[in-house]
This record gives C-alpha cells, structure tokens and sequence, in this order.
C-alpha cells in the first residue's frame, strides 16, 4: 500500500468523529466582572485598600469532593481587578477553625494536594482548551502551570513573572495576587472576557470546592465547566521582549580519574513577543546542570525505563505539541495510561544519547501561541556528534483548531535531519482529533506515517479510544496498531509490530454505611491490556482485576491480582548485579502476581506510600516491596526514606538473588525563594551510591543561583576513585 493511499484510510478513521453532531448546547456560565482599577493595591495579603471596595464578589462556592453539588462548608470570596498592566486577584478565604489550618511545604511549585490551598485558572482565549493555573497556600508559597486540551497536558514546570501575599486573620486567611498581562498570552483583538474559575482546598476535611460547579469525576483543568470573566482591558503593553542570560563554572572529576577538569560556559534564552497572541523562543547554547537527577530504579520488564523531561526549555509549553489523549481523572493512578505505550512527541529524545548523555545544543527556537483561529507551535534544536549520535536538526510542527466546547483538530510534522548526511532523516506526519460528546463522553484519535530511508513497509501507527467518564461509572476502551517498519525519533514506544486492545472499566460508589467508618469511596476496577502481531500471535497480556477504598482523610488501599503473560524475543537478564548470571531465553512466560498499595494520610506529619507484590515472575517467584516514608517536621523542611526490593527466585538451580535500591531525599526551604534539594541513593546490585545536591536562590523573578553537587561513588572493595562534579550557575531574567 502506498502511503497516499494509508493516509487517507487514517484520515477516514478519524474525521467521522469530527462531525457537527459531536457539538452541544450551550452550557450556562458564572460569570464575574473584573473592576477597573482608579486606586493603587498594596500588595500584602489583606484586602483593606479602598481599591477593593465596590469590586463584584465572586462567592457561593459548592462542593466537588466529598458532597458534589453542595454548598462549601466555609464560606470564600473572591474579587478580581486589574489596571493597565496588571491582574489583581483577592480572596478572603473564611474558616471557623484557622487554627486547624494545614501548610506542609513553601517550595516553589509544592504538592497542593496535602494542604490548604486556593487556586485559579485563566483561559485568555476562551477556547474552552487551555489556561494558566496560579495556586497558593496559606505561607503565600507559589505554584504555576499551563493547561492543555482540558487536561489532556498538564505543564507543571511553567513558570511565569507574578507575586502572591497571604496573611492569617482571626476568621480564616486572605491573600492578594499580581499576574501582569505580560505574563499571558491573549487576543488583543478579541472581546476581552476570559473564561475563570477558582478553586479552594480544605485539607482537614478532605474537601475541594469550585466557583463554577465541577463534579468529583473532573479538576480545575475541566475548562468548558469554568465561568466567565468579562470586562478584561488589558492596556497597551510593550511587545515584551525578555532575555535571560546565564554564566556557568564546573569542576568535574570522572569515576577513576584522579584531576579535575575545569569547564566556563554561557548562553542565552530570548523571549519575544510577536503579538499578544505569538511568542518566539531563541535559546543559545542551553545548559541543563541544574536540572534534578533521575532516580535510579528497579527494572524486572523486557524494556527501558520511562524518564520524564524536566529541562525547563523543553517543558515550556509542551502541551502544544502533545497528542493524544489522558489517563483518567481520577485521584490515583492505578496502572500507567495507554499512551505510555505510544508518546508521539517525546523532547527527551533531544539533546541526550539513548544513555542519557547531555549532548550540545548550539541553538534552538520554538514558536507558540495561537494565530488565525489556529493553535500553533513550532520548534527547531540543532545537535552536535557525540560519539555514534550524528549532529542533527530536530524539528516538530503542530496545529489544532477548536471545532467546540472540549473538541479540536489537529496536524503535527515531526523530523529528524543529519546535518552530515542527506540520507539519514527520520519523518513523521498525521493528524489527530479529540471530540466530547454529552460532556462525558470523549472519542480521541490519532493517525500518523514515517518515512526513513531504510523502511518502506508499515510505517504507521494510529490510535482510537473512547473514554466515558461519569461519577459512578467510567469506561475506556482504545485500539492501537504499530507497522512493522514504524520509526520515530521524536517518540516514546515500546513496541512495533503490535496491535494492543485496552479496556479501563469500574465503578465508583459511595455509600453512607462506608463513609460513617471512614471509607468514602469504593472502586472495583479491571485494566486490560492484550497485544498481538499482525499474524494474530499473543505477544503480552495483563489483566489487572483490583478493588481500591479512599478514606476520608484522603489515603487510599487498594488489593489486586495481575494475570500476565510476556513474550521475550530475545534473551532477558534480570540480575545487573551478576554479569554471569544466566538469562532467560526466549519464548512464552505466564504468571500471575497479587498486589497491596496506598498510602495513608499525607496532609500528616508522617505518611507512608507503600506497594507490595507477591506471587509469580518470569519463569520463577517474586516478593517485592517499594515504600516511602515521608516526614515533615515543619513546612521549612521534609524527609523522605524509601526502598524498592524485589527477592527474585527462577526456576534453575542456584537463580535466586535480590535486587535493591534505596533512596534518602531532603527537601529544606529557607524561604519562599530559596531551596536546598538532596537526593542520594544506593544500587545494592551494583555497589553504586549517586548523590546530588542543589541548592536555589532566586534572587528575583525567574533569575537564579544553583550551585549543584554530584558525586558517583561505588562501595566495593577496588572501587575506582569517586566522581564528582562542582557547579556554579547563574541566571538574570531581564525585561525590555
């Protein structure tokens, strides 16, 4: 089949979906007016400037969790302003116990979910799709994060320029928020009325409330349940050209070599925007030194591990380049998503070696924002050889258009170019759609081919599913196929050759009996997952069969068997710690393991996360355990201790070893501007300990200091001399 031909069989796979049927009826909107400002706002956590008064109040918060529907058991208010160059939010956040008020951390970006908090999201071009997400808590620390496709993408290392104060008052805590227009993207063109909704967590209760009505089954990313904010009138702002240079010092030492090596370095990050609506990043020569080491894990599968990225550079504004669709909306992931089998772009595959070795980057560029009615993004990195991985341009060209309340239509181009070679390239093509239907109802699909000078049968991959997601019941089912001869460089999979099937199906009751004893909600679930090849030959299999209780409190328990069967094409060896130890060969292998997981309370002082599995694998047994203990003494600081263990036993004479890591990491924050990060941990198999330590300063809107140190050290008795690095870097946000 030729590929024209393919294409439009894709092409009919998806478009029928796209139908005006998919669209409905308008929903009734909250809506809110903002307050031209005529008097200054101080900003300080308290809402007594006379700026506030007389400005529309935003209140009658309802329940999502635990009552969905019923009124907030505290009462909050929230008021929005703003002037020629700034958004002002102020909320007064009541509460009869303020003393019972819970803040763990003051971190930048902290985890919101195990504290009180108030959060608000922002879609500038009311397309119902994506926004930003400013969020506090009680100490005033700030978290920032763009919303892609309702959720769909969650871009939690966005950073923007604006400031947040909260002060404690007798009756609950108030605070004030400065967001500038510069900070946003936005229509200056259009009718400025953005779509907005509020959020506030009461953590001793285990509550979540909304300003605009969401049920349990959805998050502040559900944009078509959000309000409207009308009056918005942004001034004239500056075409907002930003530049951020860095200067950078290492001393680095090699596992064995007995000198340091002394390296200086520099570049920088341009940001313009062409419009209001259109921003143009130019990077020079990045550096990622700062960046969080990955943690080290135990792998018992047939292939790699995932790694997420977390370069900032990659990470902003990602979710214009994602396709496909989300894993469900519920408060735990219970068993990894589908498309962690089929990542269409995936921006670690730039700048590092299958080994994860950092390679140069002499410039880069990316495009995004919105043009024409179009969503857009665009992106160019330039690679330098290291080694066996050629220089290359890696490019990806993304645009959706919104065709309703939750539904769009997209095209991506994604390549790889050998900038020494015209006959190594790597190109892939297609489309997606992602449709809702009666506002539960989501059909998300996708379609692309490859084109590499080595492959010409099967290069395609396409994915369908269908996602009902209500308060009691909740069904996915999904259909993928990957050709043989499927090559992307700019992806994550696993497989080719395959067809999987997947079904996700449970309910979720909630029962006052249950409630009273302190379970708020019961989920019996099964999770199925069957591949094949194209010769109808079972290559894997699971069926995940478990039942899980929420508590009150907010842990959860959860109990499950695990049916399996894997086939290996090639041999495995499980035991990295015993070069000699036998492997597996290939063929059939079928087992079935029982697991246990939760974790208790984490707004608490000490909370445990912790699994547990038992029964078969591979060709033999298994006990593993992984827990974490999290401790928190104050909101300045937390320590955590985990362990992941597997006693592994084949069926050969004398296979029987145990596979350990074990994992410290203290997190202590002086302020909330400046964090010291320690991660260190053991590889018992290989007598291996990586220790790394950051420490961060910013010293003023998204400037830094780092000073970041590793070391490699190995604990045998011949172990080469350690390595260490040294690392000094400095950054300066400057604004034109």
């Amino acid at each position: 089949m030729t590929k024209i031909p393919r294409l439009a069989v894709l092409l009919a796979l998806i478009l029928p979906v796209a139908s005006p049927s998919a669209q409905q009826p308008p929903r009734a909107q909250r809506t809110l007016r903002a307050a031209k400002l005529t008097e200054k706002i101080t900003l300080d956590g308290l809402l007594d400037d006379a700026a506030w008064r007389g400005v529309p109040v935003a209140d009658g918060f309802t329940q999502s969790e635990p009552n969905t529907g019923q009124p907030a058991s505290e009462p909050t208010e929230v008021r929005v302003a703003f002037n020629a160059g700034t958004l002002y939010i102020g909320a007064y956040l009541y509460d009869r116990e303020p003393n019972r008020l819970v803040v763990n951390e003051i971190r930048k970006d902290f985890r919101e979910d195990d504290q009180d908090d108030f959060e608000v999201i922002l879609d500038t071009f009311r397309d119902r799709h994506n926004g930003y997400v400013f969020i506090t808590n009680v100490e005033g620390a700030k978290l920032d994060r763009q919303v892609a496709g309702e959720g769909r993408e969650i871009n939690g290392s966005w950073d923007a320029v604006w400031e947040v104060k909260t002060k404690r008052v007798a009756d609950g805590w108030t605070l004030e928020m400065a967001i500038p227009f510069r900070s946003l993207r936005y229509d200056p063109s259009a009718t400025q009325t953005w779509g907005i909704n509020f959020s506030r967590r009461i953590r001793r209760k285990n509550e979540v409330t909304f300003w605009s009505p969401v049920p349990r089954e959805f998050n502040l990313a559900r944009l078509t349940l959000a309000g409207d904010l009308e009056g918005v009138e942004p001034g004239g702002a500056s075409r907002d050209i930003r530049a951020k240079p860095y200067a950078l010092g290492r001393s680095v030492r090699s596992v064995g070599a007995s000198t340091f090596n002394t390296q200086r370095d520099g570049g920088v990050d341009i940001k313009a925007g062409l419009t209001r609506a259109l921003t143009l990043d130019v990077t020079v020569n990045p550096d990622f030194a700062q960046v969080e080491a990955d943690e080290l894990q135990v792998n018992l599968t047939q292939f790699s591990q995932f790694f997420p990225e977390k370069r900032e550079f990659f990470l902003e504004n990602s979710g214009t380049f994602y396709v496909g669709d989300a894993a469900r909306n519920n408060r735990v992931f219970t068993v990894p998503t589908a498309d962690e089998d089929m990542l269409l772009f995936f921006s670690r595959r730039i700048g590092l070696t299958p080994t994860a070795q950092p390679v140069k980057i002499p410039l880069g560029a990316r495009l995004t924002g919105n043009a024409g009615g179009f969503g857009v993004g665009a992106m160019s990195m330039l690679t330098d050889r290291l080694g066996s991985t050629p220089a290359s341009l890696y490019s990806a060209v993304r645009l959706r258009r919104n065709v309703g309340n939750g539904s769009d239509l997209g095209v991506i181009y994604m390549s790889r170019e050998a900038t020494d070679s015209t006959n190594d390239f790597n190109r892939v093509y297609g489309l997606d759609a992602n449709v809702r239907f009666y506002r539960k109802l989501d059909w998300n699909s996708f379609a692309v081919i490859s084109d590499s000078p080595d492959r010409t049968m099967g290069e395609y991959a396409w994915r369908t599913s269908l996602n009902w997601e209500g308060p009691f019941l909740h069904v996915k089912a999904a259909e993928m196929h990957i050709g043989d001869g499927f090559d992307n460089d700019l992806g994550f999979y696993r497989r080719t050759g395959v067809r999987k099937h997947f079904l996700d199906a449970g309910v979720r009751p909630r029962w006052n009996w249950w409630r009273d004893r302190g379970v708020r909600e019961i989920h019996p679930h099964v999770v199925w997952n069957y591949y094949e090849d194209f010769a109808g030959n079972t290559v894997g299999k699971s069926l995940h069969s478990g039942n899980s209780w929420f508590f009150n409190n907010g842990g959860f328990i959860e109990i499950s068997v695990n049916p399996r069967y894997e086939l290996l094409r090639d041999s495995l060896r499980l035991n990295r710690g015993n070069t000699k130890a036998q492997r597996l060969a290939p063929g059939g292998y079928q087992w079935t393991d029982w697991m246990i997981r939760g974790t208790t309370d984490a707004s608490r002082p000490v909370s445990l996360n912790y699994s547990a599995a038992w029964g078969g694998l591979w060709s033999g047994t298994q006990k593993t355990v992984n827990a974490t203990v999290t401790i928190k003494p104050t909101y300045k600081l937390r320590l955590a201790v985990g362990t992941q263990h597997s006693q592994i036993a084949l069926d050969r004479p004398n296979d029987e070893f145990a596979a350990t890591v074990w994992t410290a990491r203290v997190n202590y924050s002086f302020a909330t501007n400046k964090f010291l990060d320690a991660l260190s941990q053991y590889d018992m198999a290989t007598r291996q300990v990586n220790s790394n330590v950051r420490f961060n300063l910013i010293h003023r809107p998204l400037s830094d200091l780092f000073i970041v140190f590793n070391e490699n050290r190995f604990t045998t008795f011949d172990a080469p001399t350690p390595g260490r690095s040294v690392i000094l870097k400095f950054t300066q946000m400057m604004a034109f």
